[in-house]
């Protein structure tokens, strides 16, 4: 097959590039250059510049032509704005989700040729063609399955999908980068946001929402304990960086009106619950019956709760099995029966 595939200089994808290529399939490698790094010049060097150089030399190394596609404008206008608007409501974005769905499997759909009849990515998911509709399944590494992060992924986008890692461990990849030789084979994984690479998001966040001074104020008491930069940089259970004395003190809510932050001794503001309110579904393949048992992730990692989906209309009531402490609004629950990934709902 002509295969595109998305290359993003780290060790996944460039061992999903040579494993395509030796299977004998004609490839062509991209690099999507989303960084904001040129806004954040002042901070020094832009990392996408050595994943670009890293990226060179994977393809280099297997005689695979490298095409560097700019996507900043689509990138900005899709899962930035989404980012900024999120955090400035004062709940929990999460950026990846439409990334997936939006650019990578969205927007760089309509820039190639169409003559390219598959878009292969170093996700660790699976895809399986069952009758005429394609299944979004788990890898068998836990820790580094990756479907959370795909769940707001379309039918049409997961049929032309491959994931040509998707049946191995990470510990097995890194046997196969060593294999190949490949010039990132020791590179360390990526962690955070995909589009912000070494910029911290308080740096991300003071450049485009500036600062907001305000009051930090204990719950309790209604005394004013200090001063903050603004609502956003703050959130639920927080409890480093408030620059504070005679602690340990938590942030346990936000007054996003009058932008004060109130603090406590006591970390009981992000109370452990069972049940939850979703809504914005996205379904796969199939949306699964009311009141159908079901595993859900409230966040990506290899921990999932049993529980029931009751489905009215555009909203629905999730009952774990056990309680969990960090459910928020604005993230995602991710659902699953067996290792099929079903789709996922924004959490009220």
């Amino acid at each position: 097959m002509k295969i595109a595939v998305l290359l993003s200089g780290g060790v996944d994808s460039s061992v999903a590039l040579r494993l395509l290529k030796d299977e004998g399939h004609d490839v062509t490698a991209f690099y999507l250059k989303i960084w904001l790094q040129d806004e954040f010049s002042f901070l020094g060097d832009c990392p996408w510049e050595e994943d670009l150089e890293f990226a060179r030399a994977v393809c280099k190394q297997a005689n695979v032509p490298l095409e560097v596609l700019p996507l900043q404008t689509e990138y900005w206008d899709n899962v930035v704005s989404y980012t900024i608007a999120e955090i400035k409501e004062g709940r929990t974005p999460n950026p990846d989700m439409f990334c997936n769905r939006l650019i990578k499997f969205g927007e760089f759909y309509k820039k190639i040729d169409s003559s390219f009849e598959k878009v292969a990515s170093g996700h660790y998911a699976r895809v399986e063609k069952l009758n005429d509709k394609y299944l979004l399944k788990t890898s068998p590494d836990p820790v580094k399955d990756q479907t959370y992060f795909l769940a707001y992924i379309t039918q049409e986008q997961l049929s032309r999908a491959l994931f040509p890692i998707g049946k191995f461990t990470k510990k097995k990849i890194r046997e196969l980068a060593k294999n190949y030789q490949l010039p990132n084979m020791a590179r360390k994984d990526s962690q955070g946001i995909c589009f912000l690479g070494r910029i911290s998001f308080n740096q991300f966040i003071k450049h485009h929402l500036g600062e907001l001074p305000g009051d930090i104020v204990e719950l309790e008491t209604g005394q004013v304990k200090g001063k903050h930069k603004g609502y956003y940089f703050y959130t639920i259970g927080q409890r480093s960086g408030l620059g504070l004395g005679g602690g340990p003190w938590y942030v346990v809510k936000k007054d996003i009106k009058n932008n004060i932050i109130y603090i406590s001794r006591q970390d009981y503001s992000n109370r452990a619950r069972k049940e939850f309110k979703v809504t914005k579904f996205n379904w796969i393949a199939d949306k699964p019956e009311s009141g159908e048992k079901l595993k859900v992730k409230i966040r990506h990692g290899a921990k999932s709760y049993n529980c029931f989906l009751e489905i009215d209309n555009e909203t629905g009531t999730v009952s774990l099995d056990q309680e969990d402490q960090g459910i928020a609004p604005g993230q995602f629950a991710v659902f699953y029966r067996a290792d099929e990934c079903l789709g996922g709902a924004v959490i009220l």
